[in-house]
């Protein structure tokens, strides 16, 4: 299983930092106080070194320097220091003052992880996870997490809870996903609060309840999850776990089309050409649809095919209704393929020709958007 590396550094450096000038003093005694600061860190002391590396980091009161910054976490690492032993991991892991290495992050963050840092142990399964810097191994990368979710680490009780979803590394296990996106969306965390709600609307792991879905959608969704907007959305529409309500559905439809999500955007479209929650509006019908077809969504292919075909919201186009119900097709998309064959012997071999250059495009753009 995928996943982003963790964005831990700000939080990180800026508990460092709020260390740091929280010590400092008033502004008048500032470069004194840096100057002694530094003393203490040539003359070996760790807390003094980590203190300066985040300083150098951030750039306050001294110019930023990531290299600097580098220098001093490497100094009171070596000294066994765990949390300058996580920062120097995410130094090399975001390639900041020294080159990108996977593999000298995975030995800093082993360092700290050791030591009990729950942020290491948590960036060294996300490592395992992901193959980098140590050979991809679902199993250590579980060992890591469930050592990080013991100690209350949220991301790493996601994180935990989606390999016992899928079973990798651990035997697949509902309940137990249940248990630990239980832990972390009680957290806050939102992605942990989507999934549980998933959980919930699926009855995986505990018996189906869409009241229960809703709840945990909607407490994600107003974090700005895109995945719980578009759900939420999806339980207004057809009044599962909420009385239906199409102009609530369509708010949170859109909230989630506004960011990006392709699913989202093509049931606001439906929403728009249906009249449902909105006044019907063939354009903002076609707008949405062809967001949703841009990013390789194959029913909003199809319904953008669909109004070329019948002129709503755009001019009648065969060529390009032709080409849209060509790119759906191509990802089996039944409907598509019925609807490109029933508009074929409407058209000249010169327009069917103009057709399939214009799927080629399409294809391409849509392959660069991924």
């Amino acid at each position: 299983m995928k996943r982003m590396h963790p964005t831990l550094t700000t939080a990180l450096a800026l508990a460092v930092l709020a260390l740091t000038l929280g010590a400092a003093g008033a502004v008048g005694q500032e470069s004194e106080w840096i100057t002694e600061l530094r003393q203490w860190a040539e003359q070996g002391d760790p807390e003094a070194q980590l203190r300066l590396g985040g300083l150098y980091e951030y750039g306050a009161r001294v110019p930023e320097d990531d290299a600097e910054a580098v220098k001093w976490y490497r100094r009171a690492a070596e000294q066994g220091e765990a949390l300058a032993q996580l920062n120097l991991g995410l130094m090399y892991a975001l390639g900041e003052g020294v080159p990108e290495d996977d593999a000298e992050a995975v030995k800093w963050y082993r360092k700290a992880a050791e030591q009990g840092d729950s942020r290491a142990q948590h960036n060294l399964g996300v490592m395992y996870d992901n193959g980098e810097g140590v050979p991809e191994d679902d199993a250590e990368a579980v060992r890591w997490y469930r050592r990080a979710a013991e100690q209350g680490r949220a991301e790493a009780q996601f994180f935990l809870g989606a390999m016992y979803a899928y079973g990798e590394g651990v035997p697949e296990d509902d309940a137990e996903a249940v248990r630990w996106y239980r832990k972390a969306a009680e957290q806050g965390r939102a992605e942990a609060q989507t999934n549980l709600g998933f959980m919930y609307a699926g009855g995986e792991g505990v018996p189906q309840d869409d009241a229960e879905a809703v709840k945990w959608f909607r407490k994600a969704a107003e974090q700005g999850d895109s995945r719980a907007q578009h759900n939420l959305g999806v339980m207004y529409d057809n009044g599962e776990g909420v009385p239906e309500d199409d102009a609530e559905a369509v708010r949170w439809y859109r909230r989630a089309a506004e960011q990006g999500r392709a699913e989202a955007q093509f049931f606001l479209g439906a929403m728009y050409a249906y009249g449902e929650g909105v006044p019907e509006d063939d354009a903002e019908a076609v707008r949405w649809y062809r967001k949703a077809a841009e990013q390789g969504h194959a029913m909003a292919q199809t319904n953008l095919g669909f109004m070329y075909l019948q002129g709503q919201g755009v001019l009648e186009d065969y060529v390009r209704a032709y080409a849209w119900y060509n790119v759906a097709a191509a990802q089996g998309y039944e409907t598509a393929r019925e609807s490109k064959d029933k508009l074929r012997p409407r058209m000249t071999a010169e327009q069917v020709a103009e057709a399939q250059k214009l799927s080629a495009e399409l294809f391409e753009r849509i392959k660069q958007a991924e």
